[in-house]
C-alpha cells in the first residue's frame, strides 16, 4: 500500500499545483557576430557630412545612369554643409578622379586624411561648380570599441574570441573567460579569468558570440554542461552546472476549498477559501504593498500602501 501511496500523492500534488521561477529570468537579445559599431567601424577616414546615390535620370519613360553621384542626404554644418554643397547636387569628380559610383567617394574616404581641402567639381542643374571640402578625421574618433561578449544568465560571465594553439595543435577560435559577475557558476566549477574555453560538450565552436549563443538556446537552465578549458599549460574538461533560478509553487488549488495563486511580475498573490462562486467565506489578495482582506464578501479591509498608476487617456 505505502508503496502506491507516495505516487498517488506526487500524482495529486502536480494536478493542483503549479510551478514558476523563484528568481526572475531576465530577458536577452542574443548580438550578431558582426556589430555595427558607428563610423569607424566602416572602415572610413574621413567624412564628408553627405551621402551620394547613383545618378539616376528623373524621367519615368527612360531611366539611365547618368554621370556623377547624386547627393541625396547633407549632414547639418557637417563639412559639406559648411562647403556650400546641398541635396541634389551632382559630384562628377573630387580632385579630379571621376565619381560615377557612390563606391568611388567611399573608396576616397577609406583613404588617410593629408589636411588638405578636397576639390569637388559639381553640377547643380546645368551649371558645373567648383566647391573645397574640409574633410573631417574620422580616426580622431573613431566610436564605440567592442571588448567581449557578455552571457548575462547561463553561466554569468563575459568572454572575448581569441586563437590559440592547444597542445601543439593548428591554432583554433578560443572564448577567452574576462569577466565574472556575481551568481556565475564557473568559478564553484574551478574555472576564472584568464582561461580559454574551447569547446562545449565536446563540440569546438567558432567565437564567444557562438558559444553563448549554444549555452543559451540550446540547454535549460540548471542542466549539466561539458566546458574543455585551456588554461596555458594543459586542456581539462570541467562539468558546470548553468545559473539556476530555483522553482516556486505559483498556485494551489483544491477544488472550492482552497484556490492559491502568486507571481512575480508583479509581485503579487492572493488566497480565497471555500469559494461559493458568489463570495468566499475568506478572500486575501496581496499587490505589492497594498494588502486587501475580505470575509464573507461583507467586511472588506486593506492595509499597507497602493500605487497610484497614471494611464494614458
Amino acid at each position: 500500500m505505502a508503496r502506491w501511496l507516495a505516487p498517488l500523492c506526487s500524482l495529486l500534488l502536480a494536478s493542483c499545483a503549479g510551478f514558476e521561477p523563484a528568481r526572475l529570468v531576465p530577458a536577452i537579445a542574443l548580438s550578431p557576430e558582426d556589430l555595427s559599431l558607428g563610423p569607424g567601424d566602416s572602415g572610413l577616414l574621413v567624412d564628408f557630412g553627405l551621402e551620394t546615390a547613383v545618378n539616376e535620370s528623373d524621367s519615368l519613360l527612360a531611366v539611365e545612369v547618368l554621370p556623377g553621384v547624386r547627393v541625396v542626404d547633407v549632414a547639418a554644418n557637417g563639412p559639406a554643409d559648411s562647403a556650400g554643397i546641398r541635396v541634389g547636387d551632382v559630384i562628377l569628380a573630387i580632385n579630379r578622379m571621376e565619381t560615377n559610383s557612390p563606391d568611388a567617394v567611399l573608396a576616397l574616404q577609406r583613404n588617410a586624411y593629408r589636411g588638405e581641402p578636397y576639390e569637388f567639381t559639381l553640377r547643380r542643374g546645368t551649371a558645373v561648380l567648383s566647391a573645397s571640402v574640409n574633410g573631417r578625421e574620422i580616426a580622431a574618433n573613431p566610436g564605440p570599441r567592442e571588448l567581449y561578449r557578455v552571457d548575462p544568465v547561463a553561466t554569468r560571465a563575459g568572454y572575448r574570441t581569441e586563437l590559440i594553439a592547444v597542445a601543439g595543435e593548428v591554432e583554433r577560435a578560443g572564448a577567452r573567460v574576462v569577466a565574472l559577475f556575481p551568481g556565475s557558476p564557473l568559478p564553484a566549477a574551478g574555472i576564472g579569468e584568464g582561461q580559454w574555453i574551447v569547446a562545449l560538450d565536446g563540440v569546438g565552436f567558432g567565437s564567444a558570440q557562438e558559444l553563448i549563443n549554444r549555452l543559451n538556446r540550446d540547454y535549460e537552465l540548471g542542466a549539466e554542461v561539458a566546458l574543455d578549458v585551456w588554461d596555458g599549460r594543459g586542456l581539462r574538461r570541467f562539468d558546470v552546472e548553468l545559473w539556476n533560478p530555483g522553482t516556486r509553487v505559483s498556485r494551489v488549488s483544491f477544488g472550492p476549498l482552497l484556490q492559491y495563486r502568486s507571481s512575480l511580475e508583479p509581485d503579487s498573490a492572493s488566497l480565497d477559501i471555500l469559494d461559493l462562486w458568489l463570495f468566499s467565506v475568506y478572500s486575501y489578495s496581496r499587490n505589492e504593498g497594498e494588502r486587501s482582506h475580505s470575509i464573507l464578501g461583507l467586511f472588506n479591509f486593506s492595509t499597507g500602501y497602493g500605487e497610484l498608476v497614471e494611464e494614458a487617456q
